[in-house]
């Protein structure tokens, strides 16, 4: 056996400045398209001395209100049928994991004390705490853990249709060894597994409690978190209050104990100037998805403090459907890409302040340089010339026509208008009318964008990614998941589902990097997807809202904070 304390994960910590200008947002939901990792503000490690110490001068009891982008969906609460980074930035206050990222981008116990792997890397053996009870009352053991791998796989639960299932790739079976040791066996070797189990999407639910409210287990949460559940408002509110049993915080926190808050609320805010306001008449301690135009003034008065988060993964940009025509036309597609002007929208609408994409990938994945795109340049001509060659000639109002069709191409929204993405559609509509394109933009409710992008009714998805490891590509471009929320380009492409395979098998970092260089080098030349913008997360809070913190995933931690007065 090979043991195994801390092995390499992945991440760069990077202070990101939000400017921006342009119409007024309004941060509605979204699917999991942003979910990361990354955080400019992640907790150091604290030594036990320094936790005890640092622990008598903080005051107990409070409520905080969180006022989130929200909106709290039906499934918020479950962490492993959700795939929603604000669906997770709830939850890592309810749900503990079995391991977690430091800021040294290594793999740390938790729930877990130590592992071991196997010599053929298909098997990794975990010894887990002894001392940790779920919120009912109920032991958190081996046979818990094995409760929550088999749930992810059970074609019959509403866990198998979220992130974590996805994350757990080649799983094969969960193996009870005593009652504090637990084995995880893959039929094949997968490198990710450790750097995804850190993840909140693998938060340990109670076995007794799922067992109990089956399909309404999402609306009776029970983890083993700093925060119990008492009370859900559908659409609005979410109250935990402090678990005053909890001592088995990660090596991140500041402290081990239960929680100072006594309550926490989070309050769905999706219009971003009202969620300013709540926040400068006190009636939120913190919110998050700061509009750029407030940052500034945040960071210079002291009455707030902003926290950044840059987050890794597949950089947010346009998903072209290359199983609906006219997408499915190579030539197309690479025309549109070529009339795309990304540095031209990146500094119209945020002046520089969001970091343009140069690739599919963020730069601080292990195995890639997120470069794969830094010589891009529009080409109006060579893109006009590409439609010519594919048989679209221009009519008379100067839309391109062929075979009696006009090109129109439309391109799916949330309603709101979250870190300006309508205003990057608007742009892109006027860029390619230059060519003969016409480019409408079909704005809708959760539902509706729902419906349509899991049956393929759409020409163009925007979105992203988050994740800590480069196969968090498989999520996006495995042809498995063409028919869903997950595949936006609609790919069904087995060369890049072997590349994706080997990725996952292959210890060896250089023959790694290979596999994806080579992913990355077919999607820009095939033109499937157009990267617009690195991914940014912003909260800002009073300054007598201490000790909070962004965790390695991005996601504000609050077993820490307490308030002054």
């Amino acid at each position: 056996m090979k043991t195994m304390m801390k092995i390499p994960s992945v991440l760069l910590l990077v202070l990101l400045l939000l400017i921006a200008v342009g119409c007024s947002n309004i941060d509605s939901n979204s699917l999991q398209d942003d979910v990361g990792t990354g955080s400019s503000e992640a907790s150091p490690t604290q030594s036990d001395a320094e936790k005890t110490s640092n622990d008598a001068e903080k005051i107990v009891g409070g409520t905080l209100t969180f006022a989130f982008a929200g909106p709290i969906q039906g499934d918020v609460l479950d962490p492993a049928a959700t795939s929603n980074n604000k669906n997770f930035r709830v939850l890592r206050s309810i749900y503990d994991s079995l391991v977690t990222e430091l800021p040294d981008h290594t793999v740390a116990p938790w729930l877990a004390t130590s592992w071991t792997i196997s010599e053929d890397n298909k098997s990794y053996t975990f010894s887990l705490r002894k001392d940790v009870k779920f919120h009912d009352g109920t032991p958190f053991n081996a046979e818990a853990v094995k409760f929550n791998f088999d749930r992810l796989k059970d074609p019959n639960s509403k866990a198998s249709n979220g992130e974590a299932a996805t994350l757990l790739g080649p799983f094969l079976s969960a193996e009870v060894l005593d009652e504090y040791k637990i084995q995880i066996n893959f039929e094949t070797p997968y490198v990710p597994f450790l750097i995804n189990l850190t993840k909140a999407s693998f938060g340990m639910v109670s076995p007794e409690a799922v067992k109990k409210y089956g399909d309404q287990f999402a609306q009776n949460p029970v983890g083993t978190g700093p925060f119990k559940f008492t009370k859900l408002v559908p659409g609005e509110e979410i109250h935990l209050e402090r678990n005053p049993d909890y001592n088995w915080a990660p090596p991140t926190a500041k402290h081990d104990g239960a929680a100072y808050l006594e309550r926490l609320v989070f309050k769905s805010v999706p219009e971003e100037a009202t969620r300013v306001s709540v926040l400068q008449s006190k009636q939120a301690q913190v919110i998050d998805t700061v509009p750029p135009q407030n940052i500034i003034g945040f960071k210079g008065d002291r009455a707030y403090q902003v926290l950044d988060a840059e987050l890794s993964g597949i950089n947010y940009g346009l998903w072209l459907n290359s199983n609906r025509a006219p997408l499915n036309d190579r030539s197309v597609r690479q025309a549109l890409k070529l009339a795309t002007d990304v540095d031209a929208i990146v500094n119209t609408l945020y002046l520089g302040t969001f970091k343009r994409a140069t690739g599919l990938l963020t730069a601080n994945l292990r195995g890639t340089d997120g470069t794969s795109e830094s010589g891009y340049k529009p080409d109006l001509e060579q893109a006009k010339k590409l439609l010519e060659e594919a048989g679209w000639k221009t009519g008379k109002d100067g839309i391109r026509e062929k075979d009696g069709k006009r090109l129109e191409l439309t391109v799916v929204e949330l309603t709101g208008n979250r870190e300006k993405r309508q205003d990057i559609d608007m742009i892109v509509q006027q860029q390619w009318k230059a060519i003969g394109v016409e480019l409408k933009i079909d704005v809708l409710a959760s539902g509706g964008y729902v419906e349509n992008v899991s049956k393929g009714i759409y020409d163009i998805a925007g979105g992203s990614w988050g994740g800590g490891d480069p196969d968090v590509l498989r999520v996006k471009l495995l042809s498995e998941n063409q028919n869903g929320l997950y595949n936006t380009a609609q790919l069904n492409d087995k060369e890049i589902d072997q590349w994706l395979t080997e990725g996952y098998q292959e210890f060896d970092a250089a023959k790694r990097k290979q596999l994806y260089d080579n992913i990355e080098k077919k999607v820009a030349e095939e033109a499937f997807y157009i990267p617009i913008y690195i991914l940014p997360y912003t909260i800002a809070a009073t300054s007598n809202t201490k000790d909070l913190w962004l965790d390695q995933a991005g996601l504000p931690n609050f077993g820490d904070v307490w308030l002054e007065p």
